[in-house]
């Protein structure tokens, strides 16, 4: 279904969404009226979903982000699932293996902030328990 040349787009699309067809094809060294045509069909195959904003590091420098380990009862679990959405600080909500059933990536303003979203987490029906670590710095991110 993938070629080695959609791996290629691909890659380049993960570092830099915004790349204009042109960009695209020289790299790719392919046409424009190609590479259009392959986005077109990843797009329309769904291997790519959307296109997503990256926040400069200005901002991000500003923000207190942690990963927060979720313990649900089993029979809440949808239940609970629903008021995680529902919290705009979740940035991404995995369900994992192990002794959580989810992790949850948070993004706050401040570490009182923080506090007060895992306290809030802990405080929902169907949440047994919680274990954060917060993220002191991102190595790499792709």
């Amino acid at each position: 279904m993938i070629n080695e040349k959609d791996e290629q787009l691909l890659s380049i699309l993960r570092t830099n969404a915004r790349a204009s067809i042109s960009d695209l094809a020289r790299v790719l060294n392919l046409s424009r009226s190609t590479v259009q045509n392959r986005l077109t069909k990843l797009e329309q195959s769904g291997v790519i979903k959307g296109y997503s904003l990256e926040f400069g590091s200005q901002y991000l420098s500003e923000r207190v982000c942690s990963h927060v380990a979720i313990k649900v009862r089993q029979k809440l679990t949808a239940k609970t699932n629903k008021q995680l959405r529902l919290i705009s600080q979740i940035a991404e909500l995995y369900a994992i293996s192990g002794e959580f059933d989810l992790i949850a990536v948070l993004e706050a303003q401040s570490l009182e902030q923080l506090s007060k979203l895992l306290d809030d987490i802990g405080n929902l029906e169907g949440v047994e328990r919680t274990n954060s670590s917060v993220i002191l710095e991102t190595k790499f991110k792709r």
